[in-house]
């Protein structure tokens, strides 16, 4: 079962990681980085300071507190799973831009889990608005799929990040609204 499973992410992946011309190797590799989408997180940061006044100070530590246990909980991951990126897969013919080959193991993918807590964070944050679902979702969905295109990543570790990401976005979230409702209470 497991060989199955691995056959298909290896050929979803050559097929997604297969699309690639040099207008859009530049979009997928600058798109990765943080400060590009500083105008997407001043907009989610005006729409919290709106609805949260004063605890938006709290929710900022939480969402910082949160990328960081996505972040490192994939790097135990990865560390304790050892499972190849396809950009070190020996004998495997994929696109890769600027020499770009991400650490030695890649499942599941922190960028994945990252984007996606906060979307979930966000969305529950902030209601379920299309202004905000939208944005965040496509942003997340976005970020995910450079790494397919990389090759730095298969698409099962996109989805386990997935899966990680909005467990630990849901439970901040929880953390944050019992937070705040305690703050208020002493108010």
């Amino acid at each position: 079962m497991i060989s199955f499973l691995d056959h298909i992410d290896r050929t979803f992946f050559l097929f997604l990681n297969g699309f690639h011309n040099p207008f859009f190797d530049r979009i997928m590799y600058d798109g990765t980085k943080s400060l590009i989408w500083l105008p997407l997180y001043l907009f989610f940061l005006f729409l919290v300071i709106r609805k949260y006044k004063w605890n938006t100070f709290l929710i900022i530590v939480l969402t910082a507190l949160m990328i960081l246990v996505s972040d490192q909980l994939s790097n135990v991951v990865k560390d304790s799973v050892q499972r190849l990126r396809p950009s070190h897969q020996p004998g495997m013919l994929i696109h890769i831009v600027d020499a770009y080959k991400g650490g030695m193991f890649g499942f599941y993918s922190a960028h994945a889990s990252n984007t996606f807590s906060v979307a979930i964070f966000v969305i529950l944050l902030l209601g379920r608005k299309w202004y905000v679902i939208l944005p965040v979702l496509l942003w997340s969905v976005f970020m995910s799929y450079t790494r397919i295109y990389l090759g730095v990543h298969y698409p099962g570790d996109i989805l386990c990040g997935w899966i990680a990401g909005g467990i630990i976005g849901f439970l901040f979230w929880k953390g944050a609204a019992v937070s705040i409702n305690l703050i208020r209470k002493k108010s």
